[in-house]
């Protein structure tokens, strides 16, 4: 284990030099990104990863861990429940410790309003399969023991689960190379192109590699990326503030969340904590570019976000939005983006968890981070092609999701690469539903 800025992440030892070609070309290695590899590898196909730092330093391991259906949009809930089952057979499948386990995750009511949301959504999750319901008082009290009385309500699912984000990106990635695939980090990619209208290569900063097919999986990256290509994808970047703390007996394995903080009992002995549903909004230049866009959504979940403006501003606005391929990119002059703690929020949840669970009251903050989430407008990530340059495809703007249904997203990727029959209806996720006028290719 190495330490990496202000939270542990597992080592992992990229691949020295890049093949002159690869069926496919996977562009980040976040959470997504590997676990598209590791599918394609199985597969037997060439597929190289190239990642700009390191293996899951960004969101893929500064998230919560939580794996999890309940709760889940309804057009996303088929796809969370497959990469449920996926994250279940993961530690056998690829011989390693994700620190996946079977926890169940809680859902806390403390108003009416919120006790009434979940009852509706035990109804959606039972239309669909989903395990979940809400439990007695009697098990609330023992689920939840020294809890401070006021829980009116808990939504439970037994078949959710918790892994180690720190540790799974790192594990998963070393298996989709023993597999065969190539894994090259501290390499940036700057660019494709393209041969008769599509995709024929990718341009690193180590040298050009020839491929037919291009996962942009970049997180917070893919719009930038994406738009140097001409293709405009609507996704904004959302900050999360999280923190580990100890000092603290275990109340419950499971992860538990309520409207304004959440918990997650770690590996190590601490836990996760973080405020639920309430997300840091750095004004950017695309919030205005894209206003028209979000704002349908923003009026019902506005109150979710907290925007600020300040150097985050100007760093954006001071970004090339279009560059050459023979210079250095923006990708090598930020290879890891590690955006300040937030302690205020963090301390915030901490003075909540206290209230609601007193076990809380002696707890140590010993890590602060933060992690930009990547989100689309309607808080469903885009996977598939995008038709007006064939042989690209996006798979990104998970929007706070990623960790928990990357393993299904990595499947469902690959199989739109080969042609297979989706685990999912391929339209939800379609990069068209968010851009109709690129349905087709730019020459037609």
């Amino acid at each position: 284990m190495m330490q990496f800025l202000s939270f542990p992440l597992a080592p992992f030892a990229g691949d020295a030099d890049l093949p002159e070609a690869a069926d496919v070309v996977v562009i980040g290695g976040g959470i997504i990104g590997v676990c598209t590899a590791l599918e394609l590898a199985e597969r037997g196909v060439s597929v190289l990863l190239c990642e700009k730092g390191l293996i899951g330093a960004e969101q893929s391991s500064r998230n919560w861990g939580w794996t999890r259906q309940m709760g889940r949009d309804p057009r996303e809930l088929p796809l969370c429940m497959e990469s449920l089952r996926l994250w279940a057979g993961m530690n056998e499948r690829i011989g390693a410790d994700t620190g996946w386990r079977r926890t169940g995750i809680a859902y806390l009511s403390y108003t009416r309003r919120e006790l009434d949301h979940w009852r509706n959504w035990e109804k959606i999750g039972a239309e669909h399969g989903v395990d979940g319901r809400m439990l007695s008082r009697t098990e609330i009290d023992t689920r939840l023991p020294g809890n401070d009385g006021r829980i009116l309500g808990v939504l439970h699912t037994g078949s959710d689960g918790k892994a180690e984000p720190w540790i799974a990106v790192p594990a998963i990635a070393a298996a989709a190379r023993a597999k065969g695939a190539r894994i090259v980090t501290g390499c940036a990619v700057r660019g494709l192109e393209t041969a008769s209208g599509r995709v024929s290569a990718v341009v690193t900063e180590r040298g050009t590699v020839a491929c037919q097919q291009v996962v942009i999986a970049a997180g917070m990256w893919s719009r930038l990326f994406a738009g140097n290509l001409g293709i405009d994808f609507p996704q904004l970047k959302v900050l999360g503030p999280v923190a580990r703390v100890e000092g603290v007996p275990l109340i419950t394995d499971m992860p538990v969340g309520a409207e304004n903080f959440a918990f997650r009992h770690r590996q190590d002995g601490g836990y996760t904590i973080a405020v639920r549903n309430r997300a840091i909004a750095p004004l950017t230049p695309d919030h205005f570019r894209l206003l028209g866009d979000y704002l349908p959504g923003l009026r019902t979940s506005w109150r979710e976000l907290s925007p600020r403006i300040g150097r985050t501003f100007l760093e954006d606005l001071a970004t090339a939005r279009r560059w050459a391929l023979d210079r250095r990119t923006i990708f090598e002059q930020v290879r890891i983006l590690n955006p300040d703690p937030v302690p205020g929020y963090t301390r915030k949840a901490l003075h909540r968890l206290a209230r609601a669970f007193p076990a809380f009251q002696g707890a140590r903050i010993t890590h602060e981070w933060a992690g930009y989430m990547d989100a689309t407008p309607d808080a469903i990530p885009v996977i598939g092609p995008v038709p007006a340059l064939p042989g690209l495809n996006i798979a990104s703007g998970f929007s706070g999701h990623g960790f928990g249904i990357g393993p299904g997203a990595g499947r469902m990727m690959a199989q739109l690469i080969l042609g297979e029959n989706t685990l999912v209806p391929a339209d939800v996720f379609a990069f068209t539903r968010l851009r109709p006028g690129q349905a087709q290719p730019a020459a037609a």
